[in-house]
């Protein structure tokens, strides 16, 4: 066992801007408390440097990569994913993409990167393209959105989640170039999109910087493909299953409907206030979420069959 040397530990205060120790390093390592007190000095800046960069990535909810059903998605380059786990793209740095129009993997991939890159030491945001785009172009004043883009082009890793859910204008687009060529062969950038990069032209329409953007975010990169069936609509499936064995328990106080009639006569009556109006609407909304969480499946599978070509 070596015995440490003093000057390294006078070193480490100093590094810690522990002035009153350094001046008085000799009385302190003559006590024996010395490296000790660096130790927890160390360890709790650590900590709280920790807790301060997850604040502000903004993470959120995720589903962890370790829960995730590798067999469940009909195409995942596993080990391109896990690659990316090791974060070896943020030193390139590189604009990795996950393309995945179902939603089978991108619920845990972003999040659970984002989540390791800030345990490893780095700064990290997680945004999705809507609330980001939203963000910029809500800005007039010429200095804000400047310190705006500095914002969103500061982190180590900016993880830009659903692009091509919806569409957008060219001033979105346009902002969308500035940020990702502020960021290009800087910074890494995460994407994940329900599109492929060659339709992109129909989530910015008549944006004349699309091609150039996406040269940039497909350049020193690896976009990975997923295709499969919704995870969420697994999950529901699974929530489904799970309370079945409830339902069956129940006591039936009434025979069961062969079905239920198309339309439902619906009087609305005209002098509710404002509040009663909200307070239905409110009730029917919840409705419709529990309605949704029971049987997303059987109501998935009637839309298609209604939507089906009929011979």
């Amino acid at each position: 066992m070596t015995t440490p040397d003093p000057q390294d530990g006078r070193d480490r205060a100093a590094r810690l801007h522990l002035h009153g120790l350094v001046a008085h390093w000799q009385d302190a390592t003559q006590a024996g408390w010395a490296l000790t007190l660096l130790d927890w000095e160390e360890d709790e800046r650590a900590r709280r440097s920790q807790d301060r960069r997850l604040k502000d990535a903004k993470i959120g909810r995720f589903k962890p990569l370790c829960d995730f059903d590798w067999s469940f998605p009909t195409r995942c380059d596993r080990q391109a994913i896990e690659a990316l786990m090791r974060l070896a793209f943020i030193a390139t740095p590189a604009t990795p993409s996950l393309s995945d129009p179902t939603a089978s993997a991108s619920q845990h991939s972003p999040g659970t990167i984002a989540y390791h890159a800030v345990l490893n030491g780095h700064n990290a945001l997680f945004t999705r393209a809507g609330q980001l785009l939203g963000d910029l172009a809500a800005i007039d004043s010429a200095s804000a959105l400047r310190r705006r883009l500095a914002h969103y082009a500061a982190p180590t890793l900016l993880v830009i989640d659903e692009v091509g859910y919806l569409s957008y204008t060219n001033r979105h687009a346009d902002l969308l170039f500035e940020l990702i060529s502020r960021r290009y062969e800087t910074k890494s950038t995460l994407v994940t999109t329900n599109r492929n990069f060659a339709d992109w032209h129909e989530v910015f329409p008549n944006a004349a910087c699309v091609v150039s953007m996406v040269d940039r975010l497909v350049h020193n990169a690896e976009v990975i493909a997923i295709e499969g069936q919704s995870y969420r609509l697994k999950d529901a499936r699974t929530l489904r299953t799970a309370r079945r064995p409830k339902k069956a328990g129940k006591a039936m106080t009434a025979p069961a409907k062969p079905g239920l009639p198309l339309f439902f006569p619906l009087d609305i009556p005209t002098p509710w206030t404002p509040d009663q109006a909200l307070a239905v609407f409110e009730l029917l909304t919840e409705l419709r979420d529990k309605i949704w969480s029971c049987y997303a499946i059987d109501i998935q599978q009637e839309i298609q069959s209604q939507q089906a070509p009929t011979d």
